[in-house]
This record gives structure tokens, C-alpha cells and sequence, in this order.
């Protein structure tokens, strides 16, 4: 496929996803409702899933979410990223390392990667990836194994110390998102904030909106 934002992605509404949290509705809904509101990013969380049902999935949402100008990110698993036709691939410190990430995925896809403290996001500005998670921001109940909370003034030095975009995650939500932007984020990922509201497409415009809109 040819993924006309792999050179410049949009990080600044970054969907993950969550079925267990979408209120009984199926997940592409809402990740279609998100993205009507301004979602630029959807990464495809499946923890729980099988391979065959996580493929699945994986290929519904990059057929629906193409046309759409929006990349779909698999979580960890390469091997359906590269089989379902994703868009990019978001690891973690303990996951596939970011050169095999690269390796396997090639040249054009996008590549994310956690960090979770300053050591790790100053080796990671020799690494070949596309954008880091800072995680987590504050502590959240939809992830409970991170390490300590970055926090608003880790961020901005996190900001200070990158030559990489920071996608920031971990507890963002309506009430303090203006401040994780501030901070220096240029994108957020939310989880429960979109999955789990009434109406995703205005949680999504709310988000958008707090960007400046230079893309």
C-alpha cells in the first residue's frame, strides 16, 4: 500500500486501543467514530487475542482507516503488522528490539518505542525509530506494569533532551490534556479518555482541537 504519511506522520490524537473498554460496542466503531473527530493515529492493542483474530482485525481496521489518511500501529507483534498491512509497529523495552523492529518492518514503516526514564530516552535518540512513547505520564488503571510516573516536569525535560517526537501516555484525560501539550507533547495517547466515552467523535475533537493546526 502507499502510506502517504510515512515521511511526515501526525501524531497528535493517538488512539490505543482497548476492547474490554469500548461499553459493549464493537471496536472498530469507535475507532471510526474517533477518527471522524480527528484521530491521527490508531494503534492496535490486542493483549488478549488469539494470532488469527488479532490478523483479522488488524486487516479491517487498515482497510477502513486507509482511505481514511489515518496509519493503523500494531503492538508488539510484528508478524501481523507485516500480515495484516500495518502502517508501523509500537514496541516496548521489553519487546522485539527497535533494529529488528526496523529489520523486519522495513525502511517506510513507522516504528514507536516506550521509554521510560531519561536513560532510556537519551539512548534512544541513536536508534532508528520514528517516535517514543513517554510512558507513563501519570499513573493509570488500563496499564499497571510501567515504571514511576514521568510526570509534567519529566516530560519537559524529556522535550528538552529529544531529537524525536514524544507521544505522551499514561492517565491523559480532558481535565490535564492542555498541560501534557504544553509540556512538550506532540501527541497523546489516550486510552480509556476515547474507548470508554460516550460519544468518541467529540472526546477525539476535543483532543484535536488543543493542537495548533500546522499540519
Amino acid at each position: 500500500m502507499d502510506y502517504r504519511w510515512r515521511k511526515h506522520p501526525d501524531y497528535r490524537v493517538y488512539l490505543v486501543t482497548d476492547r474490554e473498554l469500548c461499553l459493549g460496542r464493537p471496536l472498530e466503531e469507535v475507532v471510526l467514530h474517533a477518527v471522524a473527530g480527528g484521530a491521527t493515529m490508531v494503534q492496535l492493542r490486542e493483549k488478549q487475542a488469539d494470532s488469527r483474530d488479532f490478523l483479522e482485525l488488524t486487516r479491517l481496521l487498515v482497510r477502513e482507516l486507509h482511505g481514511r489518511g489515518v496509519p493503523l500501529i500494531v503492538n508488539d507483534r510484528a508478524d501481523i503488522a507485516l500480515a495484516g498491512g500495518a502502517a508501523g509497529l509500537h514496541v516496548g523495552q521489553s519487546d522485539l528490539p527497535p533494529r529488528d523492529a526496523r529489520a523486519i518492518m522495513g525502511a517506510d514503516a513507522i516504528i514507536g518505542l516506550s521509554v521510560e526514564n531519561m536513560t532510556q530516552l537519551e539512548e534512544a535518540q541513536t536508534l532508528d525509530v520514528d517516535y517514543l512513547g513517554v510512558s507513563p505520564i501519570w499513573a493509570t488503571p488500563t496499564k499497571t506494569d510501567t515504571a514511576r510516573p514521568w510526570g509534567l516536569d519529566g516530560l519537559s525535560q524529556a522535550r528538552r533532551h529529544s531529537r524525536l517526537p514524544l507521544v505522551a501516555i499514561g492517565g491523559i484525560h480532558a481535565g490535564n490534556a492542555a498541560q501534557v501539550v504544553a509540556a512538550g507533547a506532540d501527541g497523546l495517547a489516550v486510552v480509556s479518555e476515547i474507548c470508554s466515552a460516550p460519544d468518541p467523535e467529540k472526546a477525539a475533537h476535543f483532543l484535536r482541537g488543543l493542537f495548533a493546526e500546522t499540519k
